[in-house]
């Protein structure tokens, strides 16, 4: 017997509702409803193009950090398993011990990259949301949207406004551009 996972089931239920709901009102109303995709939004709108490649560039010099530790690690590895043999007992050990302290420093590193990437990247894409978000309230209101979901289990493309919205940020995007340029 299939589970089913309570946060799914509370999704299935509100759109339901949402569903139910928009089926009365527009039984009494013109109800107009509209979706964005925020996933499209963050891998296709301008900002979230900009704000990625700026986060690659701040990045780079720790992952290059990152390579070239690895690289050690795998050199010390080569050479123990090549010369180890021929090594003096003092040498051997001395060359374990550096090889376990670079893996251990690779990976803390490689953990602490992780982490600082994935709040920056939050960070930075928060803003992209929130900045999507404002461009939505603007065309709910000019366009007179009782309602605009961003999550829902089934959609009809004639209710996808996402275009109009990436359309809207890149707009947004080169205006601001042009403003700085003039300044």
């Amino acid at each position: 017997m299939k589970t089913f996972i309570p946060g799914t089931l509370i999704r299935c239920a509100l759109a339901l509702s949402i569903a139910l709901a928009a089926t009365v009102v527009s039984a009494n109303d013109n109800l107009k409803i509209g979706f964005v995709s925020i996933e499209r939004i963050l891998r296709e709108a301008g900002p979230a193009k900009k704000a990625l490649q700026k986060l690659e560039k701040e990045f780079a010099p720790r992952d290059a950090e990152l390579q070239k530790l690895s690289k050690q690690a795998k050199d010390l590895q080569t050479t123990l398993e090549k010369e180890s043999v021929t090594m003096s007992e003092s040498d051997r050990r001395n060359k374990e011990a550096e090889l376990g302290r670079v893996n251990r420093d690779l990976q803390r590193l490689q953990r602490e990259f992780r982490e600082d990437l994935n709040m920056r990247k939050n960070e930075e894409l928060s803003q992209v949301i929130d900045r999507a978000n404002k461009v939505v309230q603007q065309i709910a209101e000019s366009e007179k949207y009782d309602l605009i979901m961003q999550e829902a289990v089934y959609r009809s493309p004639r209710i996808d406004i996402t275009d109009k919205v990436l359309k809207a940020l890149t707009d947004q995007s080169h205006s601001a551009a042009a403003r700085s340029r003039a300044c």
